[in-house]
C-alpha cells in the first residue's frame, strides 16, 4: 500500500507500507536510525524491530516507509502478533527533517494500517513524541524503566542457590527448546517476551554480542526451572540484565536474587562499569528487588495506545 501527498514544505511525501524490505531500504532505515540516535542519544527502534528488519517477511509485520522526493526521512513498523492487545508500533523521522508533519503523517497511516487499534511506543518519552501522542489522540497505557547502577563498587556476597538447584551456562542448539518453552511460562503476562520464537532466539545468537557464557540457566534434577541472560553493549562499556525468568511454581526461595547476583558477578568480571535492566514501572515487586541491588531509573520508555 502506498499513500501520497504534499508535505508543508512542498515536496511530495509518499508513505508506503511494505510486509518486508530490500536489503537496499533495510540499510537505509539502519542508517536513518542511526543517526536518529545520534541525535536522540538512544534507539527510536526496539532491538527486536531492528532485529525484524532483515531475513525477509515475518508474520504480522509490516514496514512503513516515509519518503520525500524519493529520499527515505521517515520510518515506523507496525507488529500484529499479540492474540489480545492491539498491534505495536515504532516510528522515527530523520532529524533533519522533523517539524513538517511527517510524524503526523506516519502516525496516521499506523492507525489507518491497524484500524485505529494501536499502540506506540515512545522511548525515552521526549517532549515531542508525548505532543503527537496527544495529535493522534492516544493516551498513556505503559511505563517501561531503564534502572541502573554501578558495578564498580559491585561486592556481593556468594549466591545462595535452594536446595537442589544447579547452575550451568547454556549450550547453544541443545538448550533451545527447553529454553523457550520455560521462557513462554515465565513471560506468559508479557507478550513481547513470552512470545519469542525459535527464529527470534536464532536472531539473537548471530548478533555479534551473543555470548553464551553469560547467558546462566538454573536446573533442579535437570530440569530447567530459570535462568539469567546477560547481555555486553559494548560501545558504551554497559552490561545488561537481558532476560531473567523462573518458571511458574519455582518462583520464592530465593532464585531470582541468586540468578540475579551470578549474573552481576559475570558482569563485573567483565570489567564492565555500569549495569542497566528494563522493567516495567507498575511491577512494584520486581521495582523493589532491583533497588534493594541498587539499581535506580535512569530513563523512561513510554507507551501510548488508543481508547479501547
Amino acid at each position: 500500500m502506498t499513500s501520497h501527498d504534499t508535505a508543508p514544505t512542498g515536496g511530495p511525501r509518499s508513505i508506503e507500507s511494505r510486509p518486508s524490505l530490500t536489503p537496499d531500504q533495510t540499510e537505509a532505515v539502519l542508517t536513518l536510525l542511526a543517526e536518529a540516535a545520534r541525535t536522540d542519544g538512544q534507539q527510536a527502534v526496539s532491538e527486536q524491530g531492528r532485529l525484524q528488519l532483515r531475513g525477509g517477511e515475518r508474520a504480522g509485520v509490516r514496514h512503513l516507509l516515509l519518503t520525500l522526493d524519493g529520499t527515505l526521512v521517515g520510518y515506523a513498523q507496525l507488529e500484529d502478533t499479540d492474540p489480545v492487545e492491539a498491534p505495536a508500533a515504532e516510528l522515527v523521522v530523520h532529524p533533519a527533517h522533523r517539524g513538517h508533519g511527517h510524524g503526523r503523517a506516519l502516525g496516521t497511516a499506523l492507525l489507518a494500517e491497524s484500524g485505529k487499534r494501536l499502540r506506540v511506543w515512545a522511548h525515552g518519552g521526549h517532549s515531542a513524541a508525548r505532543h503527537l501522542s496527544q495529535v493522534l489522540g492516544l493516551t498513556l497505557f505503559r511505563e517501561l524503566r531503564q534502572m541502573r547502577r554501578s558495578l564498580t563498587d559491585f561486592d556481593p556476597p556468594e549466591p545462595v542457590l535452594p536446595e537442589g538447584i544447579t547452575v550451568r551456562t547454556f549450550v547453544p542448539g541443545k538448550d533451545d527448546a527447553a529454553w523457550l518453552a520455560v521462557n513462554a511460562q515465565a513471560f506468559a503476562h508479557h507478550p513481547e517476551q513470552g512470545s519469542l520464537t525459535q527464529r527470534d532466539l536464532d536472531d539473537r545468537k548471530a548478533e555479534p554480542w551473543f555470548d553464551p557464557s553469560g547467558f546462566f540457566l538454573a536446573e533442579r534434577g535437570g530440569e530447567l526451572i530459570g535462568f539469567h541472560w546477560t547481555k555486553v553493549h559494548e560501545a558504551e562499556r554497559l552490561g545488561e540484565v537481558y532476560v531473567l525468568g523462573v518458571r511458574p511454581g519455582a518462583q520464592g526461595g530465593g532464585l531470582g536474587k541468586a540468578l540475579t547476583t551470578i549474573g552481576l558477578r559475570h558482569l563485573a568480571g567483565r570489567g564492565l562499569p555500569t549495569a542497566m535492566l528494563y522493567v516495567d514501572a507498575d511491577n512494584k515487586a520486581a521495582v523493589n528487588v532491583y533497588e534493594r541491588l541498587g539499581f535506580t531509573t535512569h530513563e523512561v520508555d513510554l507507551m501510548y495506545r488508543t481508547e479501547t
